[in-house]
């Protein structure tokens, strides 16, 4: 017989195949996913700003915008490609693999699509830039949501 994704989603879901991930574990997942672009980010802007030094030059005391583009554009790429594309084809970034959890549609615990994908990686950006700020600031107890359909998800 053959089965689509969305039939054989129904069926985890119904088989308890899923459940609902740890805190701790959502962290670790958001933790490790944020040093991999980061100091990726990082490494990369700091080889440019080698080459472009050239090797007799004296390093700057502060680095250049040459550098912090270099880094912003590295680390905002690898986000992307272990947020969208690695989850399109593993169902989950480094982190989530690492943690155990994965990234399923709502509705049915089937495989996210492409766009769904750049849709909740946009609101990840969103989110670490103005509500976690306001969040530590505030003390408040508010985690973040799923978003664009999505749901994170932990293997039984």
């Amino acid at each position: 017989m053959i089965e689509n994704h969305s039939t054989r989603g129904k069926q985890q879901l119904a088989r308890g195949v899923t459940a609902a991930p740890s805190v701790g574990r959502r962290l670790a997942a958001v933790s490790l996913d944020a040093l991999i672009a980061l100091v990726g980010g990082f490494v990369t802007g700091t080889a440019l700003a080698r080459d472009t030094a050239g090797q007799g030059a004296a390093a700057p005391l502060l680095p250049s915008p040459l550098f912090w583009a270099t880094t912003l554009g590295a680390a905002l790429t690898l986000s992307f490609a272990n947020h969208v594309l690695l989850t399109l084809m593993r169902k989950g970034s480094l982190g989530k693999l690492t943690s155990g959890l994965r990234v399923v549609r709502a509705s049915d615990g089937g495989h996210a699509g492409f766009v769904r994908l750049v849709g909740r990686w946009l609101f990840g950006i969103y989110w670490s830039i103005f509500c976690i700020p306001l969040h530590v600031a505030t003390d408040s107890g508010v985690e973040q949501q799923d978003a664009v359909g999505l749901h994170i998800v932990r293997r039984t």
